[in-house]
């Protein structure tokens, strides 16, 4: 069907009041924040703990490996989200998808902590870990994009990369209070009670996440961008058909421009625990510590990049941010091979704030690159197959790389071809900043 957003109603700011911003800035991250508090929480113990409870058979570094693998699997599954919640987005709204993914994410992770390990349930038990984690991705991959399009959809036009952002401040605050639980329960606990019962706390603790979120979501009316869709009768049946077929070029240009990024992160927040604890032989509650100080810039400075490129537009402050992240790289394990404490935790900050230049106008250059009748099934696509290649893969390459390579320059160099990838994404696209939705 032909591009109908010109005949649509605008739908920024008249219908949207100060005092509504902050309960759909809430609304739009707590799916996010739930997300990425799963995945910390998941990776945490995929570096801390799985290796024991659930591969027990394999050293140590082959275990996390292991561990990781799994982590992959929910990356795996997220394009089959991707592909369900992005046609049901544009077509039947983007309020009841996101109620759904909302409890489906938070129950996959309390029975996490739930499963019984190897030593009771034998192999069944990595492999229902993994059954679960494939469920949780498939809720994850319809998540993102809901979130974004309830902020920038229902905010004022001018703000797009701003309202966008509040979705991206999720995984900070999820990385933040997954952290923050995990420090909580390992200080409280001796490390043998730790490593037999105490992991699953955090994962538990998700069920209260997700009440909080439906009370949230249900306060939030459907975006004014698909009531004036469904009133105008430009919807569209076969969404995800017309990404494909009409809007390719986007497709891959949206979904290049987040593997940078997301491989950025998997390194400082994901393999940093790993490469601290394990191979530095430093205390864990220090490598905790960086990660949860990281998050809170990350969490501040996200919203601050998102309204910049309001200003600015959105490839000067995401290709700034990428450049970079090129060079911190490379500095990242110059610091935190000193083992002194202060320049690790600068080491984690600054990768963290230099991914936020990156995260702010990310969210609403990936939406802007599709129409509004096919906005949903798009972002969730190059959110989606874009997570496989970055996120969901690089922590296992990483670790791998270091254990096969045994030098960090690999693992650098990686990071900067997945980065270089995001550049050549953005030199060839074209500005949305002030293009109208």
């Amino acid at each position: 069907m032909a591009n109908t957003d010109s005949t649509l109603p605008h739908a920024s700011g008249a219908r949207s009041s100060h005092s509504k911003t902050g309960r759909l800035a809430a609304a739009s991250s707590i799916g996010t924040a739930l997300e990425w508090y799963d995945f910390t929480v998941y990776n945490i113990m995929a570096a801390l703990v799985f290796n024991h409870v659930f591969f027990p058979s394999f050293d140590p570094l082959v275990g996390t490996i292991l561990a990781f693998s799994t982590y992959a699997v929910g990356y795996i599954s997220r394009p089959v989200g991707g592909f369900i919640f992005g046609h049901l987005g544009d077509v039947a709204g983007r309020k009841a998808v996101l109620i759904t993914t909302l409890v489906i994410m938070g129950v996959t992770t309390a029975l996490m902590g739930l499963l019984p390990g190897y030593a009771v349930w034998g192999i069944w038990s990595p492999v229902l870990l993994v059954a679960l984690r494939f469920i949780q991705g498939i809720a994850l991959g319809g998540e993102w994009a809901g979130a974004v399009l309830l902020s920038m959809e229902h905010g004022d036009a001018n703000k797009r990369g701003r309202n966008a952002s509040f979705a991206q401040v999720g995984p900070s605050c999820g990385t933040l209070i997954g952290t923050g639980f995990i420090t909580l329960v390992t200080v409280a606990l001796s490390g043998e009670q730790f490593q037999e019962w105490g992991w699953r706390i955090p994962f538990l603790l998700s069920l209260l996440l997700v009440m909080f979120g439906l009370w949230l979501r249900r306060g939030v009316e459907e975006t004014p961008t698909f009531v004036a869709m469904q009133q105008a009768e430009k919807t569209t049946h076969t969404p995800l058909k017309e990404v494909f077929v009409r809007y390719p070029r986007e497709l891959l240009i949206a979904g290049s421009s987040r593997i940078g990024s997301d491989v950025l992160y998997a390194l400082v927040v994901v393999f940093t625990l790993t490469y601290v604890t394990t191979v530095l032989q430093l205390p864990r509650p220090l490598a905790l510590m960086a990660t949860m100080l990281g998050a809170i810039g990350n969490a501040i400075t996200v919203p601050m990049f998102g309204a910049l490129s309001d200003k600015l537009g959105r490839r000067p402050v995401y290709i700034a941010g990428a450049l970079l992240a090129i060079v911190w790289s490379f500095v990242f394990f110059v610091l935190l091979d000193s083992s002194q404490p202060v320049l690790i935790v600068l080491a984690v900050i600054g990768g963290l704030l230099i991914h936020a230049v990156m995260y702010g106008p990310q969210a609403a250059f990936v939406t802007e690159q599709f129409p509004s009748h096919v906005r949903y099934a798009g972002s969730s696509l190059a959110y989606t197959l874009a997570g496989i290649i970055g996120g969901g893969f690089a922590p296992l390459i990483i670790t791998t790389l270091y254990k096969e390579m045994g030098s960090t320059l690999w693992v650098s160099l990686y990071v900067s071809l997945a980065l270089l990838i995001t550049l050549f994404a953005l030199w060839k696209a074209k500005e949305t900043a002030h293009r109208p939705l």
